[in-house]
């Protein structure tokens, strides 16, 4: 027995969970989310308690059974607390802004690039170096911040771009140019 998928999923005050068929929907303070899950895996219900359970021991149920408890507990806890993602800008003259739901950024292109944030997502920014990327789905969350990221990646020599908040980004040493070659 998986010991992922054993565990129960503990339910907080002011979140519904509904189970129709295969699928899943979870409603909170933070928003909805729905997922599908897979034909030998069952949800069950009881009191403030969801277990998920699988049919058999078939390699496909095995490994479904962890997958779609971990899914669910992370939705359960997304529509009550919600999930977060910090970037961090580095570079002389990279900064970031915030237009209505476009995030501005400005990393040394020959002009700035816009990126609409999808529905769900919220985005902060502070003191011009700081992202924080927050919503209800730590898929989307996740996502929306990898793709901030691969506007910019750090590079390996001066460090400049854009990289998680707790991210280590590997130095290289430059060229030496030569030195005593004629």
């Amino acid at each position: 027995m998986s010991r992922i998928g054993r565990t129960p999923i503990k339910i907080p005050q002011g979140v519904t969970v509904t189970v129709s068929g295969n699928t899943v929907t979870v409603k909170g303070k933070n928003g909805e989310l729905t997922q599908n899950y897979a034909d030998g895996i069952s949800l069950l219900q009881e009191g403030d308690v969801l277990t998920v359970t699988r049919a058999d021991d078939s390699k496909q149920n095995r490994a479904n059974h962890g997958l779609y408890r971990t899914l669910v507990a992370n939705m359960v806890t997304g529509v009550s607390e919600g999930f977060s993602k910090t970037l961090e800008i580095q570079g002389v003259g990279y900064r970031a802004e915030l237009k209505g739901n476009t995030l501005v950024l400005n990393l040394g292109y020959s002009s700035p690039f816009w990126y609409d944030l999808p529905e769900g997502i919220k985005a902060a920014v502070e003191n011009q170096t700081k992202i924080t990327v927050s919503g209800p789905s730590k898929e989307q969350v996740g996502q929306v911040a990898a793709e901030i990221r691969s506007i910019r990646g750090p590079e390996p020599y001066k460090g400049k771009g854009i990289r998680y908040i707790d991210e280590f980004v590997r130095r290289k040493v430059g060229k030496s140019g030569g030195k005593g070659k004629k």
